[in-house]
């Protein structure tokens, strides 16, 4: 049995489509003296791995690796097993001395050189098991991106998102089985895409031709699906400035609504995130709808029930908003449980609700607003000021 401190006993090695061809003397060698050999059946075939080798399960699953702990093991990968590949799924449940990495070009490196692309410049994804939605919040007239893709298939199901979300004059180039003799590149315009016989491992690049989401807060209410119970946009704009997202904060959301605060939260800071609390059940459709729109279902998180008991067993927070359901009770809840430095925006548009807010500026400080808009609206044929219910807002850091 290997000893882990001074011979780790599992080889992480990254594989191109050229197989042992590309591999370095240190990789050959752990093949050679390894006694199980997991990766993908294409992998398994690249490297001739015979009776010692052991296919990844489906669903994916790193305990083929980890029941081997111990005994000489290898696991092959697409590349770099750290960009996209299993060596971060499995360094969650290993020690540090337990492995060694032999990567080889990733397939983002290998596109990047095939098409003259600055990698520095271009945008990296992996969309071979997420959402096309994924880009979303990156897409912008000029901006370059690599994409992993699932499949063949998977590339005209790109074509037609970019369609249909108005990105269809993008150039779409198709990236086939790169670093190995069988490498091909094709390209053509996302709308009227009609490749066919595209082999996997497949990556795309995009060269985005649209106009993308504003980088402001403030999104237009059209892009949300809603009941009309939802933040107006120039109040989101206002409590997106007073709450302060920050790269890696987690937000409450508390009376959800559409979820429209929860997203603009997560699009504004890179690995924000959001659990959008809800009382009515019927709205938490919308809100799982507007995370999916905006490419963020895995970062915003939906959860029924009405503050305070639904706050119980929560991670908590480093902000929370408060757009409907403000009582005493949950502030009092909220300034007991949550540490210091946690902010905390209210917005409330009742007598009843200002009432509230007035008196937890008196008694916690911070900083309170009224905020009273009017928008132009038609009045015959002449116009006239549309006057919104004034918003009053209460901010704080605990």
């Amino acid at each position: 049995m290997a000893d882990p401190v001074h011979n780790p006993w599992l080889t992480l090695i990254g594989l191109g489509e050229d197989g042992l061809h590309g591999l370095s003397s240190a990789s050959r060698s752990a093949l050679e003296s390894a006694e199980i050999i997991i990766g993908g059946a294409r992998h398994l075939d690249l490297v001739g791995a015979g009776t010692r080798g052991q296919p990844w399960p489906v669903p994916f699953s790193t305990a083929p690796v980890l029941a081997a702990r111990g005994r000489p093991t290898v696991v092959l990968a697409s590349g770099d097993p750290f960009w996209h590949g299993a060596g971060g799924s499995l360094l969650r449940d290993l020690e540090r001395a337990e492995w060694v990495s032999h990567p080889a070009p990733s397939c983002f490196a290998l596109a990047a050189n095939a098409l003259g692309w600055r990698m520095e410049e271009t945008l990296c994804l992996g969309l071979h098991a997420a959402p096309y939605a994924r880009l979303r919040p990156l897409l912008g007239d000029g901006v370059r991106l690599l994409c992993t893709l699932r499949d063949g298939a998977a590339a005209a199901e790109l074509a037609s998102y970019l369609s249909d979300i108005g990105f269809g004059a993008s150039l779409l180039h198709v990236l086939e089985r790169l670093g190995g003799p069988k490498q091909r590149l094709r390209s053509m315009r996302a709308e009227g895409f009609d490749l066919t016989g595209i082999d996997a491992p497949v990556l795309a690049a995009i060269e985005a031709v649209g106009r993308g989401l504003p980088q402001a807060s403030g999104l237009s209410d059209e892009l949300f699906a809603s009941d009309g119970q939802i933040t107006k946009r120039p109040i989101r704009a206002l409590t997106l400035s007073a709450l302060g997202p920050r790269a890696g904060a987690h937000l409450w959301d508390i009376g959800g609504g559409s979820g429209s605060i929860s997203v603009e939260w997560c699009l504004a800071a890179w690995g924000a995130t959001a659990t959008t609390f809800e009382p009515r059940a019927d709205r938490l459709a919308n809100i799982t709808e507007n995370a999916a729109r905006f490419g963020l279902d895995h970062r915003l998180h939906a959860v029924h029930g009405r503050a305070p008991e639904v706050l119980a067993g929560q991670d908590l927070p480093d902000c929370v908003f408060i757009g409907g359901g403000g009582t005493q009770a949950l502030l009092d809840h909220l300034w007991q449980i949550l540490p210091p430095g946690t902010r905390i925006v209210a917005n409330g548009v009742t007598l009843e609700t200002e009432t509230l807010l007035m008196q937890a500026h008196a008694q916690w400080g911070g900083h309170l607003l009224k905020v009273e808009l009017a928008e132009a609206g038609p009045l015959g044929r002449m116009r006239d000021w549309r006057r919104a219910r004034p918003v009053i807002q209460w901010s704080v850091t605990r």
